[in-house]
């Protein structure tokens, strides 16, 4: 590993720290994290299956999800090793040992399993055998998802890169490079594939959209700005995905805000004060949103407008929210897992599959949800009906 790269993981390892104490008032005392009272389970939640697939990613805050389609879910674990997984049953289809610290991924599409190792090197798995199609290495440490489609692999770099590789042999087709503060928050944007562009967030604090085919620059809108006097007051990473609806994107930045832009000229139509690295979910109407300090909170796509505000998670480290049937859905940092109505965002379930921090987004998909926690448990539920039906 290179000096520069140890270093610019060193600076990332501290400021996971940093972006905890920033979410706390800027008193000496750290604000704790809200005590959970009993509810009114009005949601029926019946756990299907649960399987171990290894974890060790716990203390680097390494956010290893899951990816899935049709009838076969993708996991993988920090120890190097990809597991397919039947989605009803949880049993293992095939399992691929990379041999490496894995730190993004996996990215699903196009035939492909990709995952990211710390050390910069890319795996392209084939989705239906498990073997190895093949690997290449960039520069920089991976930390989110690849986007994976027909169009090739798309990924964002530590180090501020965006990079496409061709999708038939890994070789690099275009980067692009982005300013990288000198302390920034440990994690990076998933790409996300719109038509013809690539858009991505930045730890500058911008959204940016470049061309598909050549990584071309199309337009730059900063989302989240650095304010204060110090540099923990002036992290504005934009570290989750955005959403992309129609000629509509959705994008939220640290000590930033939320916003809606136009797709073909990153033209902000509203915003919101509202500060989080944590990705969104969507649905028909709202936009949801896990708030740096543990709100969880409703917008209206259209214009912005609060539907409302679910403040008994303060300082629970919530995962992104998932949307699931009439609910959404965030974990914690115990390893509980909440349900909440999408309407009225009141409590309506609570599941507590194990005691470690679920940090990754549940994944709903064929009627079914799947929870992974930082540990490698990963839990299948469905959900539906009133509770006790």
């Amino acid at each position: 590993m290179s000096p520069a790269l140890a270093s610019r993981r060193a600076v990332l390892a501290a400021a996971a720290l940093a972006a905890l104490l920033a979410g706390c008032n800027k008193d000496k005392d750290v604000d704790p994290p809200a005590e959970l009272v009993d509810l009114e389970r009005t949601l029926r939640v019946e756990k299907l299956w649960s399987e171990g697939i290894g974890g060790g990613g716990e203390k680097l805050r390494l956010t290893l999800g899951i990816a899935g389609e049709g009838s076969t879910l993708y996991a993988a674990s920090r120890d190097g090793k990809v597991r397919a997984l039947d989605a009803a049953t949880g049993r293992e289809r095939w399992e691929f040992d990379t041999e490496a610290e894995l730190s993004g991924g996996p990215g699903l599409g196009a035939g492909l399993v990709v995952v990211g190792s710390s050390n910069g090197d890319v795996f392209a798995i084939d989705a239906a055998t498990g073997k190895q199609r093949w690997k290449t290495r960039v520069l920089g440490e991976l930390l989110s998802p690849p986007l994976v489609d027909t169009g090739g692999v798309v990924l964002r770099t530590a180090e501020g890169r965006l990079v496409a590789l061709d999708a038939a042999g890994g070789k690099e087709q275009w980067a692009v490079e982005d300013i990288v503060p000198r302390l920034s928050l440990r994690g990076t944007a998933t790409p996300v594939g719109a038509g013809d562009k690539v858009v991505s967030g930045f730890d500058s604090g911008k959204v940016m959209a470049v061309t598909r085919e050549a990584g071309e620059v199309l337009w730059q809108t900063p989302v989240s700005s650095a304010r204060g006097r110090t540099e923990l007051e002036r992290l504005s990473d934009v570290d989750a995905a955005v959403r992309v609806s129609g000629s509509d994107v959705y994008a939220v930045g640290y000590q930033g805000r939320v916003a809606m832009m136009a797709l073909d000229s990153g033209q902000i139509w509203w915003a919101r004060d509202v500060s989080s690295y944590r990705d969104l979910a969507l649905d028909d109407d709202q936009l949801y949103v896990a708030s740096s300090s543990g709100d969880v909170v409703a917008l209206r796509r259209r214009d912005g407008g609060v539907v409302w505000t679910q403040s008994a998670l303060k300082n629970r480290q919530l995962s992104p929210p998932a949307v699931d049937g009439t609910s959404v859905v965030v974990g914690d940092f115990e390893g509980y897992v909440h349900f909440l109505d999408r309407t009225t965002g009141k409590f309506v379930a609570r599941e507590h599959p194990g005691d470690t921090r679920i940090a990754a987004p549940p994944l709903a998909m064929g009627g079914r949800l799947f929870v992974i926690d930082e540990g490698g448990h990963l839990v299948a539920y469905r959900t539906g009906g009133a509770a006790g039906s």
